[in-house]
């Protein structure tokens, strides 16, 4: 079920929202939720939905294990053990076709014969909730926070629907208050509706339109890509990714508001960073926080190595390509992003921090562009011709596929549309025009745009145009 669909917002998110606020109890408003959750999750993987409670069940016991194990030393077996089995999970649905396949690769070129494994299917959201249960189990060890004795809590803390399928991935310790005691005001539906508004306009007004080019470019045999059709191609699926993600962290963020609880923020105008530190400090940012306080701090913990440092970077930002998808092309862009970002450990960020700007944010993009194209294509090859095409390598000349094929007036208002709203300036502009409009004023011009952004998007789904979000095969 998407966020975006009819059903969703005619059908589903009415009915739960009547039914929460009219059971006013935190203990029966979670139990509603999380029957929502599940079905809302069944809805779409109904074969799976085990899988996920499977997870809970999991987590929950490893959790009680842990709390009732302090200060002795098979504690940190336990959580080993608890770490092993939910990568386990993981692992099977996720990786074991890519280990197959690459073991086939191995034996052909033995002449052994291969190992056949019929297609894995992957349950959607695995990646998020697996992560997130995890993080319980951490944050248990860790003595962040309390093991919960209540197993509904635990189950609503993994499979919150807002953020079950892809994210934002939420701390346990940030909402365990929550969970236990919360209250939803007439101010935090109205800003959860508001921030819903926004990312459902995010991607169905901006994304799916740019995803259509992206998708016809990404289409064309390399061999005949103009180098300007091929960079057009990346500048539409690098706008895309960016509003269809962030759309979706900002239509989470606004139903978790809208039942009183508060998510991390997800996204903060990445494509302004001045460097690929900053970048990763920009972009999903819940995910870049996981790895950087469940990963590469525990593998760096009372080391000084500088080499030490880089290695456990690499490895980081290989772990995170993986995560987005078991083949080559992800484990690539991992590393050009962590090949990067350790350059940038050296000098040369040094001397990156006192360029002009623009020189600065145009070396981040070009980076993140070289990247996505890994992320996009099809598999490695293709990634590699179309970057050979980009840099005019791939001897395209064009003439069946030109650029005026595709840079149309439409496509031009809105790759300039989503240049606009990918900058860092709107928290400023908000302020302005409070300022200048005065509270009602304000109020009337918010409540227009936002008006014409849900009619605008309510055409589009009804009209069909809407595709799923990127992030949902990850």
């Amino acid at each position: 079920m998407l966020f975006s669909s009819p059903i969703f917002l005619v059908f589903f998110l009415p009915v739960v929202l009547l039914l929460a606020f009219t059971l006013r109890k935190t203990s029966w408003q979670n139990a509603v939720l999380l029957t929502a959750s599940l079905f809302f999750y069944a809805w779409g993987e109904f074969g799976y939905t085990l899988i996920l409670i499977g997870s809970i069940v999991l987590n929950y016991a490893f959790g009680l294990w842990i709390e009732g194990t302090r200060e002795q030393p098979a504690q940190r077996v336990i959580l080993a053990l608890a770490i092993v089995l939910n990568v386990a999970i993981l692992g099977v649905f996720k990786y074991a076709n890519f280990v197959v396949d690459n073991l086939n690769a191995v034996l052909g070129s033995m002449g052994a014969p291969p190992v056949h494994l019929d297609p894995v299917h992957l349950p959607i959201g695995i990646s998020f909730f697996t992560f997130q249960a995890m993080t319980y189990v951490v944050d248990v060890y860790r003595h962040d926070a309390d093991a919960e004795r209540n197993p509904l809590r635990v189950g609503l803390y993994v499979a919150l629907f807002p953020q079950l399928i892809a994210g934002p991935i939420v701390r346990y310790r940030t909402i365990a208050a929550q969970l236990i005691e919360r209250h939803t005001s007439s101010e935090d539906i109205a800003i959860g509706i508001r921030r819903f508004v926004v990312g459902l306009g995010k991607k169905t007004l901006i994304a799916d339109q740019l995803a259509v080019t992206a998708d016809r470019i990404f289409a064309v045999p390399v061999a005949a890509l103009d180098p300007s059709v091929a960079w057009l191609g990346v500048t539409c699926f690098g706008l895309q990714v960016y509003f269809d993600f962030s759309g979706y962290s900002d239509m989470a963020i606004g139903l978790g508001r809208m039942f009183g609880f508060h998510f991390p923020e997800n996204f903060n105008a990445p494509y302004v960073s001045r460097s690929m530190q900053e970048f990763w400090r920009r972009w999903h940012i819940s995910l870049s926080g996981w790895f950087r306080d469940y990963l590469y701090i525990p593998l760096t913990a009372g080391r000084n190595s500088a080499r030490r440092n880089y290695f456990s970077l690499l490895l980081v930002f290989l772990l995170c390509g993986l995560w987005h998808g078991s083949n080559w092309n992800f484990v690539v862009w991992g590393l050009v992003h962590g090949l990067f970002v350790a350059l940038e450990r050296t000098a040369f960020g040094d001397w990156l921090g006192r360029v002009w700007r623009p020189l600065a944010q145009g070396y981040t993009l070009l980076i993140v562009w070289i990247a996505f194209v890994f992320f996009r294509a099809t598999d490695l090859p293709h990634a590699l011709d179309y970057l050979a095409a980009m840099f005019g390598l791939a001897g395209g000349e064009g003439a069946a596929y030109p650029l005026a094929l595709y840079l149309d007036f439409e496509l031009g208002v809105w790759l300039a549309i989503a240049v606009l709203l990918s900058g860092a300036w709107m928290p400023g502009a908000r302020r302005q025009l409070r300022a200048w409009s005065g509270p009602t004023g304000f109020a009337v011009v918010r409540l227009a745009g936002l008006g014409w952004v849900f009619v605008g998007s309510a055409v589009s789904l009804v009209a069909g145009t809407h595709s799923p979000f990127v992030y949902f095969r990850f």
